[in-house]
């Protein structure tokens, strides 16, 4: 995918500078006008299916993002999943079944009040709803599996109730 992108993106730089070099050179003969309209007319073809192509890619990567990106909040001191969260969640099952290939690896995280061992805890049971939640949406239980991080892994490093919200979430990555 990376591949076809530097290629796009080579065709749409280097075309036009030939075509420019060629009108230039083309141009002390005197037939100015017929020389400059054939050569904008000739890349646009080739050009249209590349910025399709383009797009479609740009749009697979904006989707995986936001897979990747967007993470399920909780309340303080619970793993329930709120409207939010299974609204989340529910995108989260349409990515998956859209990208049947695909493994994901849910984490577990809290806030840093109350003991290492607790927040583990709490961040495993955070982890396994989002899980059951995505199972019982019709998603493979071999697919997903989960992780604790606990407190480790803030988000926002600040002790305030901003950060403590950022940092009660389940996030995921793919394997």
């Amino acid at each position: 995918m990376l591949r076809k992108l530097w290629i796009i993106l080579v065709l749409m730089l280097v075309v036009p500078g030939l075509l420019t070099m060629m009108s230039c050179a083309t141009q002390s003969g005197g037939q100015q006008t017929e020389t400059t309209t054939p050569p904008p007319e000739a890349p646009k073809t080739p050009a249209a299916p590349a910025a399709e192509t383009s797009g479609d890619d740009r749009a697979v990567m904006m989707a995986r993002n936001q897979f990747l990106n967007e993470h399920v909040p909780y309340a303080f001191d619970s793993a329930a999943l709120s409207p939010m969260a299974q609204s989340i969640l529910k995108r989260k099952a349409g990515w998956l079944n859209e990208n049947p290939g695909e493994m994901a690896v849910i984490q577990g995280h809290c806030d840093e009040r109350g003991t290492p061992e607790y927040n583990l805890a709490l961040g495993e049971r955070r982890a396994e709803s989002a899980r059951a939640y995505l199972i019982d949406l019709g998603i493979a239980s071999s697919r997903l599996t989960t992780i604790s991080y606990g407190e480790e892994r803030p988000l926002d490093p600040r002790s305030n109730e901003e950060a403590w919200a950022k940092n009660r979430r389940s996030q995921f990555v793919t394997k």
